[in-house]
This record gives structure tokens, C-alpha cells and sequence, in this order.
């Protein structure tokens, strides 16, 4: 039995997250949970959205599945995502995005997946207020930093048979920083020949990813550019209620959806568990239950290309059990 890490989270959180609990059982994985609560609500009990024993969970079990935490936007703690991420070392944020049969979009064929920095940049979080009408956000780019994470894209190509990768920046501007990011890039990608090495500079890609999405295959990015650029690839292929998410580090993995907390809909049974049952299907994968994480994901897509029993967000009028009984059905 392995034991992992699981994190509810608030909002529709522990909703979704009951939702795979039960769909893994269903299909025979042997996971021991060790849940541990974080977010807005433990803050108020404990003086911490990320308590210290969820760090020592997740540092012994090495494998967590998180459900979304709100964050507050302007005040309050900053965001236990990011928290996790530094206090992980979780350096690489990895964001596959492919159309799934069944769910509508304006383009067929996509098939890429962003590999966005995880540790520095702008989310390094060195701010200060220079007077009550200027602050300033100090942006870091480093060697060490850089390097890694082309190493890894560049070997998550290699493993899953992509053909190119993209270094995006925007060294145009940003000459320094962005460009030892680039000139990272370009010293790892000399070590793969057999992978076809490009740049572009990121707001020209993102006018090429709502023109012609499938040309791309791998984009590795700096924290900042990998966050938006992810959330716009999300929107390609259905929203972020099916877009997929892992955090991986040397020593810890920190599988999540990329969705929101959705305190609106809380409580009421809409939600859709898609985006984490697809995280857990990854999850389920990097452990070695394999046979598992197969029958969940083949459940999962024939529910959704069939159509009948489908949540709101995915035009159907199901409730977050019906949809789950549906998918356990289909194992």
C-alpha cells in the first residue's frame, strides 16, 4: 500500500476530492491517504494556510494530490501553491494540454505540453513599496535554475517521444534576465541533437497559439510567461476544468488542477472533478499503478465523449455524483 498525501483544500475542494477518492478505490489502486487540511480555514485555527506538518507529509509520503486553495488577490497570505512550490523545491510546473474527445473547442488536434519554471522570477515574491504611489517587483532569473529546467524539458521529450522544443522569452526586452534563460536553453539543447531546438519570444507565441495551436509540441518557459501561457493553452483544449497539472521536484511531486477554489458553486454538488481525476491519474502513474490510472482515464474520456451524463461546465446538467457514479460505472 502506498501512502500519499492528500491535500482537500476549500472551496469545491473537498467535494472533487472525495469524487477521486471514491473513483480510485472503484478501480483497485492501494493508496493509503494521509489527508491534511491547508488554505483560508486552517490559517484562521492554526495562524498558517500551510501549516508545517503538510510540508512533513508531504516530505515523507514524497507524493501529494492537492485540490485548489483560495488565494486571496491584494492582501492577505500569499499563495499556498507557491508556498508549497519553494518549500518543495517543486522547480518544474508541468502543463499537458490535448483535446479530449467529446468536449467542443475552435481547434482539433492539439497536443502540447508547457514545462514552466517554477522557483524564481517574478514569483519569487521581493517586493517593496517605494513610496504610497510606487512599488516595485524584482524579477530573478538564474544559472542553476535555468539550466535545470531545460534539462527537463529537453528529457521529458526524449521520455515521451516529442520531436521540438521551444524556449519562450521575451530576451528582446528583458536582455539580461531573459537572455541567460536563453542562453541556458541553448547550451542544454546542444547535449539533443535528436531534438529540433527553437525560440520565440512569448507574446508572438501567443498570437500563434490561438492561430495555429498544433504546430507547437514542447514550450519550456520562466515562471511568470509559463503561467499565463499555460492558462491560455488550458482554453484551447476546454477551460481549466480539464487542464491537468504537476509540480515535480528531486525529491517530492505535487500533482493539482490548475482551477480555482469556486466558493460560488461550493456545497451545491456542480462541481466537476475532471482536471483532479486527470492529476490523479498522473499521480497514480508516477507511483507504478498503472493498471489503475489506464482504467480511471479510458472511464473517464468514454463518459465524456458519449455526453450523456456530463457537468454543467461541460454543457451537461449532472451533479458532481452523477457524474462520478457514472465514470465508476465505466471501469
Amino acid at each position: 500500500m502506498k501512502k500519499v498525501t492528500l491535500i482537500p483544500g476549500d472551496g469545491i475542494g473537498p467535494e472533487i476530492s472525495e469524487s477521486v477518492k471514491e473513483i480510485i478505490k472503484a478501480a483497485g489502486a492501494d493508496i493509503d491517504w494521509d489527508i491534511q487540511t491547508a488554505g483560508a480555514q486552517v490559517a484562521e485555527k492554526e495562524g498558517s494556510p500551510l501549516p508545517q506538518r503538510v510540508i512533513e507529509s508531504i516530505k515523507k509520503n514524497k507524493v501529494a494530490l492537492k485540490a485548489p486553495v483560495t488565494t486571496p488577490i491584494g492582501k492577505g497570505f500569499r499563495s499556498v501553491n507557491v508556498a508549497l512550490r519553494k518549500e518543495l523545491d517543486l522547480y518544474a510546473n508541468i502543463r499537458p494540454c490535448k483535446n479530449i474527445n467529446g468536449i467542443k473547442t475552435p481547434f482539433d488536434g492539439v497536443d502540447l505540453v508547457v514545462v514552466r519554471e517554477n522557483t524564481e522570477d517574478l514569483y519569487a515574491g521581493i517586493e517593496r513599496q517605494i513610496d504610497k504611489d510606487s512599488a516595485e517587483s524584482i524579477k530573478i532569473i538564474t544559472r542553476k535554475a535555468s539550466m535545470r529546467i531545460a534539462k527537463y524539458a529537453f528529457e521529458y521529450a526524449l521520455k515521451h517521444g516529442r520531436k521540438t522544443v521551444h524556449a519562450v522569452t521575451k530576451a528582446n526586452i528583458c536582455k539580461l534576465s531573459d537572455g541567460l534563460f536563453l542562453e541556458c536553453t541553448r547550451e542544454t539543447a546542444k547535449n539533443y541533437p535528436q531534438i529540433d531546438y527553437k525560440e520565440i519570444l512569448v507574446d508572438n507565441l501567443c498570437m500563434q497559439l490561438v492561430q495555429n495551436p498544433q504546430k507547437f509540441d514542447v514550450l519550456v518557459l520562466p515562471n511568470l510567461y509559463g503561467d499565463i501561457v499555460s492558462d491560455l493553452t488550458a482554453g484551447l483544449i476546454g477551460g481549466l476544468g480539464v487542464a491537468q497539472g504537476a509540480n515535480i521536484g528531486t525529491d517530492c511531486a505535487v500533482f493539482e488542477p490548475v482551477h480555482g477554489s469556486a466558493p460560488d458553486i461550493k456545497g451545491q454538488n456542480k462541481a466537476n472533478p475532471t482536471a483532479l481525476l486527470i492529476c490523479a491519474v498522473n499521480m497514480l502513474k508516477y507511483i507504478g499503478e498503472e493498471e489503475a490510472a489506464q482504467k480511471i482515464e479510458k472511464a473517464l474520456y468514454t463518459v465524456i465523449e458519449q455526453g450523456s451524463v456530463l457537468t454543467c461546465d461541460l454543457g451537461g446538467n449532472a451533479t458532481t455524483e452523477e457524474f462520478t457514479k457514472v465514470i465508476i460505472k465505466n471501469l
